[in-house]
């Protein structure tokens, strides 16, 4: 098999395995790695690196990727559509749109564009560059992979103090009213869920929108929860101390007892395999829609309603800056 397979946050704690499987299981495909800091600087881009450089002759680059800067983002859509265009990278087979963003120890945040931090880099930004580069894969089609989390259903994840809901104005999910209580860990989780439940919702969606177009139908996209990570750095990265202790002395080292009890309890290692092997379509080929690890499954009835997924396509459209002409995918306008 040959393509490109495109992956953010390549250097995050389930990344780095995923890249290593890739390079080893499937070396003819080519990897395009984005990193929010390409420098040796940068711990984890040392990691991603070495991990590199263990597979001699793999085909890879690593580039300079903030998604909380749609500008940035679309620059980089640019770049990698050239390099398609100009036969410097093979076509795209697969992105796996595996960056989020959590605040757990502090308060509410917006970037630069005025978009909620969690929304813009877990979803906007995703859609962003999926709908700029759908166009550019191969004749056979491929696959987008989107990250979800069990958190996007209500009631299940113990982390969970506010429920995920979709409000009747959508234009809250990026522009959210302050928080109405200080609870930073509550309502960072809180954002965080609502996240994952719209990268879910509009997964239908572009689905759908793929399924109508004759020239874009092989590509199928699916959303992933790749289960609850317990060596993840994310328990350590933007989170109160209690939950960093929790996550050193008690998640870890019980992670083959708690396993009993939450199945999906495991390393970022075995989810690496999974998102791998799903985008490049050893495993499921044909399959659209919701995953748990690496199995088909139904996601949160607050997903499913399809007039929301058609309302929330629409403002993810203005929210990313998508346009006719600069998305190959047919009948996308913004009203």
């Amino acid at each position: 098999m040959t393509g490109t397979i495109l992956i953010t946050a390549a250097n995050s704690s389930l990344a780095i395995p995923a890249v290593q499987h890739l390079l080893t299981q499937y070396p003819g495909y080519t990897a395009v790695l984005t990193v929010r800091n390409a420098t040796d600087a940068d711990v984890h881009t040392q990691r991603l690196r070495a991990v590199i450089a263990e597979c001699p002759g793999s085909k890879t680059s690593i580039h300079e990727l903030d998604l909380a800067d749609l500008s940035a983002v679309h620059r980089f859509a640019d770049t990698v559509t050239d390099s398609i265009v100009q036969c410097s990278l093979p076509p795209l087979a697969s992105l796996v749109c595996n960056a989020y963003y959590w605040n757990l120890a502090g308060g509410l945040e917006t970037t630069g564009d005025g978009h909620e931090k969690s929304m813009q880099v877990s979803h906007i930004a995703h859609a962003a560059l999926v709908l700029r580069l759908l166009g550019h894969f191969g004749p056979n089609g491929g696959r987008v992979v989107l990250f979800a989390s069990d958190a996007h259903w209500q009631g299940k994840n113990g982390m969970e103090k506010y429920p995920p809901t979709i409000p009747d104005d959508l234009e809250l999910l990026a522009k959210p009213a302050p928080d109405p209580t200080l609870d930073n860990l509550g309502r960072g989780f809180q954002r965080y869920a609502i996240s994952k439940l719209a990268v879910v919702i509009w997964m239908y969606a572009l689905n759908r929108h793929l399924e109508n177009d004759p020239r874009l139908r092989n590509i199928t996209a699916v959303a992933i929860n790749p289960g609850n990570l317990t060596d993840s750095r994310a328990l350590r990265s933007n989170t109160p101390n209690m939950l960093v202790l929790i996550s050193k002395f008690i998640i870890g080292p019980l992670r083959p007892l708690l396993r009993y009890m939450d199945p999906t309890m495991r390393t970022s290692a075995e989810a690496g395999v999974d998102v791998i092997d799903l985008a490049t379509k050893s495993i499921h080929p044909h399959e659209r829609g919701y995953f748990t690890l690496r199995k088909p499954d139904v996601s949160a009835p607050d997903s499913m309603d399809e007039k929301i997924q058609e309302d929330l396509w629409k403002k993810t459209l203005q929210w990313a800056r998508i346009t006719r002409e600069n998305t190959a995918l047919a009948g996308t306008s913004v009203k």
